[in-house]
């Protein structure tokens, strides 16, 4: 119960905080006055909140830089799905590079911060509510043990891998938070360079289904795969350096030779 309070008021606290930044935008572009901003929930109103946000930032740089930040972080920390529209948002309002550098930062603190929530107040939920799935990635996790952090990358750049799931059982899988964090920065890299390369040119997109086409999607399979080799690698030496080790210590000794 203790654990359900904690959460609550700092999800509650969050939330109040963030829906106070998001309607104290000032009246600007003619016709916007007196609205509140929302999330975005398709790609007409993810264009028409950046065109809002992009004519405020003119001025107040500095505001809508913090509202992006804490709009990323607040769907980070508590896994709420959506993330991709506000990479493409952070490209059409910060351009290419720095777009991706804040995307990456935010991604990385805010999937660490839901790390912590979940290390806190969430662990016993993950585990009743999902025992099958933690189960499995526990085994996945302890079967890579020697090369995790390599396992890791590949699980972040494989396209389907549920991110928030992830974050969520990361601390029950005993996952060190500095490696935890390090695979997100590298490991979503090309799937934030992808969005924010996208918002860039949002104007010119039809669909969202424009950012992830199957040539897309296979290019980020391919890179996964590659980064798995160097955790089969180092899986390999030390299985084979086990198995020499064990060979040297089992074999019994006759008159100090080994016995053949």
């Amino acid at each position: 119960m203790r654990s359900l309070t904690g959460f609550f008021v700092i999800f509650g606290t969050a939330t109040f905080f963030l829906y106070l930044l998001s309607t104290s935008l000032r009246p600007g572009r003619k016709g916007a006055e007196g609205r509140s901003l929302t999330f975005p929930s398709d790609l007409d109103e993810l264009r028409e909140l950046a065109e809002d946000l992009q004519f405020y930032k003119r001025e107040h740089h500095t505001y809508v830089l913090l509202l992006f930040c804490s709009a990323y972080l607040y769907k980070q920390c508590f896994a709420i799905p959506g993330s991709s529209f506000l990479n493409v948002l952070a490209g059409a309002l910060f351009g290419p590079a720095l777009g991706l550098f804040v995307c990456c930062t935010l991604t990385s603190l805010g999937a660490t911060c839901c790390y912590l929530l979940s290390n806190a107040f969430g662990k016993q939920y993950v585990v009743y509510y999902f025992p099958e799935k933690v189960s499995m990635l526990q085994k996945k996790v302890e079967e890579n043990r020697s090369s995790l952090f390599f396992f890791l990358l590949f699980l972040r750049l494989f396209p389907m891998t549920p991110n928030w799931f992830l974050n969520i059982t990361s601390p029950i899988l005993n996952i060190p938070l500095l490696q935890f964090f390090f695979s997100i920065m590298i490991g979503l890299l090309p799937y934030n360079f992808i969005c924010v390369q996208t918002g860039s040119i949002l104007s010119k997109i039809k669909s969202l289904d424009d950012i992830f086409s199957w040539g897309t999607l296979l290019k980020l399979l391919a890179i996964a795969v590659v980064a798995l080799i160097p955790g089969t690698i180092i899986k390999k030496f030390n299985y084979d350096h086990l198995k020499l080790d064990k060979t040297d210590n089992g074999i019994p000794l006759s008159n100090g030779k080994k016995a053949d």
